[in-house]
Order: structure tokens, then C-alpha cells, then sequence
């Protein structure tokens, strides 16, 4: 059967809210430092997430036959992830972290082939190539600098493309056991631990005084709406339209960052981008009809 489109419609979101997190992150870490920010970000959503499960769902215990599952899920897709994202970004350069990340809707959905949990067709296929490629073109129209930078910076972007990849697998390995509410907020509030104790020295050696406005809003935008909301659509559309499908939605993202940039940040794109983004945009509509999941 074919996807609800309102499945379509949640994704299109969660890369638009995501594509706008680069740029409110950017604001924010001149006076928030980035491992400070992220644990800001993940005790506070964390939180969040704790009194809205509560309020929609009454009962705010795990299953416990998922506990440890949502444990390894939550050390993985959090922790893990966010760590190997944050200091490998610090060691290499912006151009081959946009790089080695878009390798990622490809990765997921050969992952899921290989295991078996979803059927991938020869549309599909080429909708993951054409989409690939466009976001090749928008990050090389910035220049490729492939010969410099810090290749374990290179390395840890690499582990965090397969963290993502083994959290969004082990998500649709859930199944129906679990709401998509619960499931964002238990692998949020299990891999929260980690994420402090990485920032801790950061943020004691902050200037509270010196943090401006901006970056308070960089911080409110990426917790509320990147960390919060579109986690929870990103949970539940992997659980409604598979992993691989919703893997394709990421390489939107690109293209809206840089959108978002150049009204905010007044960047000027080129012919470059456009065609860059056409090939985006073709490659998430062609995937629409792609294969089914399967189980």
C-alpha cells in the first residue's frame, strides 16, 4: 500500500525545521560552546519530552521488555551520534562533513535491504542516486578542498553516519511495540547522561552574562523544534513509511540550509545550487513510489 501522504508532508517538516538548525546553531555558538549547547539542548529536551509523554500518553514507564533495546538506541542515536558529529566537525572541514553526511539515505537503505526489512526497487534506487547527486552539486559548488582537514575528524563523521544509520534501523525494528512519542523520548532521556558529562567542562567555564539574545533563540529553536518536534516526526514517519524512504527526505536538508542561509545570513547562491536542488527535489518525488516496507 502506499504511504499516507500526510507521512510525506511530516518529513518535508522535519528537513525544513533541520535545514534551519544549521544556521540557529551557528548563532548560538559564538557564546554557547558547542558541546555546552548540545547538553543544554539534551537535558532540556529531554525534560520536555518527559512532562508532554506524561501528558498525552499518562504513563510514562517503558516497556520493559524494550528497555534495554531503547537503552542501546538511545546511546547510539544520541549519545554516540551527537559526539562523533560535534568533535568530528571541530577536526575536519565543513566540506567533507557535507560530504561523508550525504552519504547517508544511501547508506540506511542498503543497510535495510541487507537485512531484510524492506523491499528496495529499481525506482527507488535511482530516485537515492538522483537525489545523492544533487546534494554532491550543492556542496562542491562551495568548493572541494578533499585533500585537507583532519582525517579523524573524517573518521568520526564517518561513525556518525553509521550511528544514525544503526538507530534508524533499530527504530524500525520496533515496530508497532511502541509509540513514536515514547520511542523519541526514552532514546532521548537514555543517551542524555552521556551528552552532559561531555559538556560539563564547557559549561562551567561559561560566561552566563556574555550569552546574547540570539544565541538564547539559536538554543530555543534547536531544542523545541529540531531536538523536539522534528525527532518525534522523524520516529514515527520511519515507523509509518520505512526507513529508507524517510533516509531520502535528508537529502532535502541541504538544500534548505542553505535557503535558510542566505536570508539569514545573507549568502548568495549560484546556478549551481539551482540545479543542484532540482535534482533534490526530483530524487524525494520520485521516491514517493518506491517499494514498500515489508513485515
Amino acid at each position: 500500500m502506499r504511504p499516507p501522504l500526510s507521512a510525506h508532508l511530516e518529513m518535508l517538516l522535519v528537513v525544513l525545521i533541520w535545514g534551519g538548525n544549521f544556521t540557529a546553531s551557528k548563532v548560538a555558538f559564538p557564546t554557547i560552546p558547542p558541546l555546552a549547547f548540545t547538553a543544554i539542548r539534551f537535558v532540556s529536551g529531554s525534560l520536555l519530552l518527559w512532562f508532554v509523554l506524561g501528558r498525552l500518553e499518562g504513563d510514562r514507564r517503558p516497556p520493559r521488555d524494550l528497555l534495554w533495546q531503547l537503552l542501546v538506541l538511545g546511546l547510539i542515536g544520541n549519545t554516540l551520534y551527537q559526539l562523533c558529529f560535534i568533535t568530528g566537525l571541530a577536526r575536519t572541514t565543513a566540506t567533507n562533513t557535507s560530504l561523508i553526511l550525504s552519504a547517508m539515505p544511501t547508506v540506511v537503505t542498503v543497510t535495510a535491504g541487507l537485512l531484510g526489512l524492506e523491499r528496495i526497487t529499481t525506482r527507488q534506487r535511482w530516485a537515492l542516486a538522483l537525489a545523492t547527486l544533487g546534494v554532491l552539486i550543492v556542496v562542491a559548488s562551495r568548493g572541494l578542498v578533499l585533500a585537507h582537514g583532519d582525517w579523524r575528524g573524517d573518521l568520526l563523521i564517518l561513525a556518525a553516519v553509521v550511528c544514525w544509520t544503526a538507530y534508524t534501523i533499530g527504530l524500525r525494528r520496533l515496530g508497532g511495540r511502541i509509540s513514536s512519542l515514547s520511542a523519541t523520548a526514552w532514546t532521548m532521556i537514555l543517551g542524555t547522561p552521556g551528552l552532559l558529562l561531555a559538556g560539563l567542562p564547557q559549561l562551567s567555564g561559561m560566561s552566563w552574562p556574555e550569552v546574547t539574545r540570539e544565541a538564547w533563540v539559536g538554543l530555543l529553536y534547536s531544542t523545541a523544534l529540531s531536538l523536539l518536534a522534528a525527532y518525534i516526526l522523524w520516529t514515527r514517519a520511519v515507523l509509518r513509511i520505512g526507513a529508507s524512504r524517510a533516509a531520502l527526505y535528508t537529502c532535502v536538508t541541504p538544500l534548505i540550509a542553505t535557503l535558510i542561509a542566505m536570508v539569514i545570513l545573507h549568502e548568495r547562491p549560484t546556478w549551481v545550487h539551482l540545479a543542484g536542488g532540482v535534482l533534490i527535489v526530483g530524487g524525494v518525488l520520485l521516491g514517493r513510489g518506491g517499494g514498500a516496507p515489508e513485515g
